[in-house]
């Protein structure tokens, strides 16, 4: 049986009608539980923290309707035109990146389908024109390493130590198996360690997808005897990391806290945790394919056979589905190539063109774009032949 949230104390910090309360209460009571993604593997329900999310951010978005001047008074209530509103009002005003509200319509379209209608929620660009550049990319642009930020780890996560050993352990498993936070807070070093040389990972995975983490060095040996002792000290009776006087909620929240505390934060050092599990793949990947990843500077891929073995053995430790989503911590040639080029304007293309004599494919070569961008740009200079049709 799942484990539901105190739905009551979450409906009781919005300002909305009873009858939508009741009736969204009763409809979470019945489903909130039920995972809603085509992708999850695991028969488990959500957890009790993503149920609360999934909640809140329902329930936020009736507010923000109603006081957008729509007096909904029930779930059941909601059409096309609010739906409409709602991505406008995140996309244009809000200005929240395309993956927070992607994010925002599946929950949508999770309450859509507690409700019996099922295919009422469209995509993004259903509901509104996307800006330019408003597209959700599973290709790094930036290197989100710690060393690659120039933070010391092994310093940093020493320096943590001295604030609380168990966020410090759980930042190594980070850097040493390339797991999430929440995997290294749900760890059982003891239970998860396989004959077969591998680490089994299962709890806390994104959709429930476990996988085996290849065990290559003495030293990972030697981190999980350690995290295996702490656990063993602190909480006996499941055997993570997670301290037996706090929830996982709570551990959350206190885990933050310290790497607030130590500076470990975008606006901070200009990295966080999750940084570690992609120095992992950039090391894995250097070590596999014999030279460094496109995102860091890596240039061409020397060796085609090595370079697509690392990319399997990326998304195989990553937990991923697809090849492709290895570029999300490696990048591509091309994509850091073109990040590389300087921008050019219309007014650049323009000179180029009249120092070539005329020939555009000439000024494209030099200015190290295609013919057909070189045309795009001309195309936007006043009096073209675009702006005046």
């Amino acid at each position: 049986m799942s484990k539901g949230i105190n739905l009551r104390a979450v409906l009781a910090a919005y300002n909305l009608p009873e009858s939508l309360k009741s009736a969204f209460a009763v409809l979470a009571a019945a489903h909130l539980h039920s995972p809603h993604s085509t992708t999850r593997v695991s028969g488990r329900s959500l957890s009790q923290m993503s149920q609360r999310q999934r909640a809140q951010a329902l329930l936020k978005m009736f507010v923000d309707l109603r006081e957008g001047g729509f007096a909904l008074t029930t779930p059941y209530n909601l059409r096309q035109k609010h739906i409409q509103w709602l991505v406008r009002y995140w996309v244009l005003e809000q200005k929240l990146n395309v993956g927070t509200v992607e994010l925002r319509l599946t929950h949508l379209r999770a309450l859509t389908s507690w409700m019996g209608k099922t295919n009422m929620v469209g995509s993004l660009d259903d509901y509104v024109e996307r800006p330019a550049d408003y597209k959700r990319s599973y290709i790094a642009r930036e290197d989100r390493s710690w060393e690659g930020n120039g933070v010391d780890a092994v310093a940093k996560i020493a320096e943590i130590a001295g604030t609380d050993r168990h966020v410090a352990q759980q930042l190594k498993l980070e850097a040493a198996f390339g797991l999430r936070a929440k995997e290294s807070w749900r760890l059982r070093p003891i239970q998860d360690v396989l004959p077969s040389g591998h680490l089994h990972v299962v709890d806390g995975t994104k959709g429930g997808r476990s996988r085996n983490v290849s065990l290559e060095f003495t030293w990972q040996y030697d981190l999980l005897i350690e995290v295996a002792e702490l656990a063993a000290e602190t909480n006996p009776k499941y055997g993570t990391l997670i301290p037996r006087t706090y929830t996982q909620d709570q551990w959350r929240r206190h885990f933050y806290s310290v790497l607030e505390k130590h500076g470990v934060t975008k606006n901070g050092c200009g990295v966080t945790a999750h940084g570690l599990r992609h120095q992992y793949f950039h090391q894995m990947y250097e070590r596999t394919a014999g030279q460094a990843a496109a995102i860091k500077g890596g240039g061409k891929v020397i060796d085609r056979a090595r370079h697509e073995e690392a990319m399997r053995k990326i998304v195989a430790a990553a937990g991923h589905s697809r090849q492709t989503k290895a570029n999300a911590y490696l990048s591509t040639y091309s994509v850091q190539a073109a990040a590389s080029r300087p921008v050019v304007t219309p007014e650049m293309a323009q000179q180029a063109v009249l120092e070539a004599g005329g020939v555009k494919a000439k000024a494209a070569q030099a200015l190290g774009i295609t013919r057909q961008a070189l045309y795009r740009l001309l195309a936007r200079l006043p009096g073209s032949d675009k702006e005046s049709s």
